[in-house]
């Protein structure tokens, strides 16, 4: 979408993803290599009794079904910023993850162009809040 089109309060869906103890393991061993992701028995006398994803994947899958969703199109430039980041229940193997979008900010720039905002919410399959930021974009009209 053009810069243009975008109205604050619009809402987006994205598909769902489930995330198995296999991509927690994997993403983990390369990029957040703590018990609480990699050793099930460790894990299990936690605090969550489980393993658990790391908030990086959380994040890291949210931007991914976002984007999916296909509404930046070949008018996204870049990423501008992310704030307000908050992991706020964990996931666990098998959880099946979707995210909402909703435009809470739009900041026009130079030639027509401007900073879109969202604020992006995870959740899981029993539409619990995971996670939740505010993704900021610049956009082309």
């Amino acid at each position: 979408m053009k810069y243009s089109e975008y109205a604050i309060g619009q809402v987006y869906k994205s598909k769902s993803i489930k995330l198995s103890k296999t991509d927690i393991m994997e993403f983990a061993k390369m990029y957040d290599p703590q018990y609480m992701h990699l050793d099930e028995e460790k894990a299990k006398q936690g605090r969550f009794g489980s393993l658990i994803a790391s908030g990086m994947q959380t994040m890291n899958i949210s931007f991914k079904l976002w984007i999916e969703v296909g509404v930046y199109g070949e008018h996204v430039v870049a990423g501008t910023g992310m704030n307000n980041i908050q992991f706020i229940k964990p996931v666990f193997p098998d959880d099946e993850l979707h995210v909402t979008a909703e435009v809470i900010n739009l900041l026009p720039r130079r030639r027509g162009n401007g900073i879109v905002t969202v604020l992006l919410t995870t959740f899981n399959q029993n539409n619990q809040k995971v996670f939740q930021a505010e993704l900021s974009a610049l956009i082309d009209n």
